[in-house]
């Protein structure tokens, strides 16, 4: 009877095997994921937003550390429009391979799919996540004319105008407009939306006092701010701003439990591999960890968050339910 060893040298040559183990270094090159291979060109990290903003600087400064440490570049790429449906619907359809990242947000990880009766993509299911990325309240602000000095006071003005109080935004649905709608139920106020395209019209008006508020990008207001031409009454977060050191909490402002803000997380198209989804938030994460890049975005109010990539779809999902109900019972609904 021939022995298992007799029938492999019979039937396969050596100069067989050396062709197999060819191809099979081949195959494992082509396969994403796979042994030391990926990346083997530029990654695409797409920004649903207009370069200059909190998302765009965030994207800016991981794309440079994550290039170095992946031996490829890291590209930015802004797609802005359609409240980040844009740029999240080009990469949910994108190739699942590891190569386009997305700048997923507050908006376009939980929010829209509350907002809009029917979307391109699926937030829930067409993206993996890679890992959380930061976090930010926001500011309540006010014109320097506003003869109020902190929340309490402006609450008091608000009651007995219960007609001429109205809040900005930078467009219905938009983080910075719920936390408006949040705040109106809990100080039992009446005040009316004004929604403006882009954070640059909506300040302006507030400085012009054309309108009385406005819950803010701290990124945006500290300028003004720290110029006088603003004032700002409260932080939307649980717990105050270095950045803000005199400014309370809204919720320590006579309000306990308010809190609103907009968040970030890093993700990819849904099947991508899991050991390109594992390499890369373990690099994003080495880099967010580093104490330089900290401290550069403490100097934003951002609060790095990296975490385990199954916590970026938790995170939505808790969003999602914390939001719904305002939204159902505002009304706000919104069409692509």
């Amino acid at each position: 009877m021939q022995t298992v060893r007799h029938i492999f040298k019979s039937n396969i040559t050596t100069s067989t095997l050396k062709k197999l183990v060819v191809l099979m270094g081949i195959a494992l090159t082509l396969m994403p994921g796979m042994g030391q291979t990926f990346p083997s060109k530029p990654l695409k990290l797409v920004v649903p937003f207009a370069p200059g903003g909190a998302t765009d600087q965030l994207a800016r400064a991981i794309s440079e550390p994550l290039g170095r440490a992946l031996g490829q570049p890291v590209l930015v790429e802004n797609k802005p429009g359609g409240n980040a449906i844009i740029g999240a619907d080009l990469v949910a359809k994108s190739p699942a391979d590891g190569y386009t990242l997305f700048m997923g947000s507050s908006a376009s990880l939980a929010v829209n799919s509350l907002l809009y009766s029917k979307l391109p993509y699926d937030p829930n299911t067409d993206f993996a996540g890679i890992t959380m990325l930061a976090a930010s309240p926001l500011v309540m602000v006010v014109p320097a004319s506003l003869p109020v000095n902190n929340v309490k006071e402006f609450v008091e003005y608000a009651k007995r105008r219960p007609d001429a109080i109205n809040f900005a935004s930078v467009g219905n649905g938009n983080p910075l407009h719920l936390a408006g709608e949040l705040f109106k139920i809990a100080a039992g106020i009446e005040m009316t939306h004004v929604p403006y395209n882009g954070s640059a019209p909506a300040l302006t008006a507030l400085m012009g006092s054309q309108v009385q508020t406005m819950f803010d990008v701290v990124l945006s207001s500290n300028p003004h701010i720290q110029s006088g031409k603003l004032r700002a009454l409260g932080v939307t977060g649980n717990k105050g701003l270095a950045l803000l050191p005199n400014v309370p909490t809204i919720a320590a402002s006579g309000y306990p439990g308010y809190e609103a803000g907009i968040w970030f997380a890093l993700v990819v198209p849904k099947a991508t591999p899991a050991a390109i989804v594992a390499r890369l938030n373990s690099e994003v994460t080495k880099i967010l960890s580093e104490p330089a890049m900290k401290a550069r975005f403490d100097g934003l109010a951002l609060e790095l968050i990296p975490g385990p990539a199954d916590e970026v779809s938790k995170y939505a999902a808790r969003e999602q339910t914390r939001w719904s109900r305002l939204i159902r019972e505002k009304g706000i609904r919104l069409e692509p």
